[in-house]
């Protein structure tokens, strides 16, 4: 399975962005889809995951901004009001069975696409 993210950039704050994720290879075991960020300095955290049956799980503190969905090997993250605190490098990522968001749970990767939230 590849993963191939796009759509960051530099954003004022209050700002839109879309971010993009196409799978390719054997997409048929992927289960469950999901966003990570990363800060200078900070750990990888998850910010959304959407499950093979649509169900989502967000971080707090992008609740009500930050909306994933998915479509076939897609998976989008549109994030709407963004924060200087959001500025981070955004991966996407896919687990085969599921059961924990954890990052070291997740099976494949791609590449980050780094978001920038400043005025």
């Amino acid at each position: 399975v590849q993963l191939q993210a796009s759509g960051g950039g530099l954003v004022q704050p209050g700002g839109s962005l879309r971010l993009s994720c196409a799978a390719s290879g054997s997409i048929d075991i992927i289960n469950g889809m999901g966003w990570y960020h990363q800060a200078p300095g900070k750990q990888r955290d998850l910010v959304a995951a959407i499950t093979s049956g649509g169900s989502t799980n967000y971080k707090d503190s992008v609740k009500g901004r930050f909306t994933i969905s998915r479509d076939k090997n897609m998976v989008y993250l549109q994030m709407n009001s963004l924060k200087v605190e959001d500025t981070a490098v955004y991966y996407c990522a896919a687990n085969s069975l599921g059961g924990s968001w954890s990052s070291k749970y997740m099976d494949y990767w791609g590449q980050g696409t780094q978001v920038t939230v400043s005025s």
